[in-house]
């Protein structure tokens, strides 16, 4: 595991959390469970990598948010067809 983002701690752990999200037209925010993490054992932070949240911020504009309900999995949000192939608003890389 890599270093805390938090703390430089390097006791950090691979972990599951729940999560809530803004989705990208403000309509609403969803609670997704079982998103991947890393928890670190010196402070005690629970985050999400930068790699998790642009999967997330990315699958939701790629797909019908309409469909979904106000809990999801993180497997079952990102099982969701897509309406698009690629986040075409992503500059980043």
């Amino acid at each position: 595991m890599a270093k805390c983002e938090w703390c430089s701690s390097e006791k950090t752990k691979a972990v599951t959390d729940k999560v809530y999200w803004e989705l990208p037209d403000g309509t609403k925010a969803i609670q997704i469970d079982e998103t991947p993490a890393v928890h670190c054992l010196d402070c005690q932070m629970t985050y999400q990598t930068e790699v998790i949240t642009k999967e997330i911020e990315d699958q939701l504009f790629l797909i019908d948010t309409k469909k979904l309900g106000k809990v999801v999995t993180f497997e079952e949000l990102m099982a969701q067809p897509r309406l698009l192939k690629r986040n075409y608003f992503d500059f980043s890389s």
